[in-house]
């Protein structure tokens, strides 16, 4: 596993990649703990959700191919999520110099911009329907899961 302690530094590319492994991961990891626990969504069945914001309703009853395509989408959200806050840590270097206050600000800013913008205009298409279990769980995972991991490997990029 690479090094991320503070007194090492990484490239944007290395940073991204590590970024994106993270967030992808712990990511995951909530939904298939937490949904699993709550109802007993198997992780085919959870990536098969996300394939549905490319292939629309249908691919709930997909099978393994759909499932692996799930989880390629996860972390090309992953991918994006992470690079978009890289990209503006270069053009603003002030968003780097506290991430634990930034980091977990830009995942609550993720979580509004997947479930108000993303998922309403991917195939799944409709307003999200938010409870106070999946809102609760949801800002929590995207600030401790996606914002922080995302500001800490940003914070640890080269200086130009």
């Amino acid at each position: 596993m690479a090094d991320i302690s503070p007194s090492r530094t990484l490239t944007v590319g290395k940073a991204i990649l590590i970024g994106t492994l993270m967030v992808g991961t712990l990511d995951a990891l909530d939904a298939i703990v937490v949904y699993g626990l709550r109802s007993g969504a198997t992780p085919p069945r959870i990536f098969r959700g996300i394939a549905a914001g490319l292939l629309g309703p249908s691919a709930r009853q997909g099978g393994m191919g759909t499932s692996l395509l799930g989880v390629v989408l996860h972390y090309t959200i992953a991918l994006g999520i992470v690079t978009t806050f890289v990209a503006a840590s270069r053009a603003i270097p002030a968003l780097t110099r506290k991430p634990f206050l930034v980091g977990p600000i830009y995942g609550i800013v993720a979580f509004f911009v997947m479930n108000l913008v993303v998922i309403p205009l991917s195939a799944i298409g409709g307003p999200v329907q938010f409870n106070a279990f999946g809102l609760t769980n949801g800002l929590i995972i995207h600030m401790l899961g996606v914002g922080l991991p995302t500001a800490l490997v940003a914070s640890r990029i080269r200086p130009r």
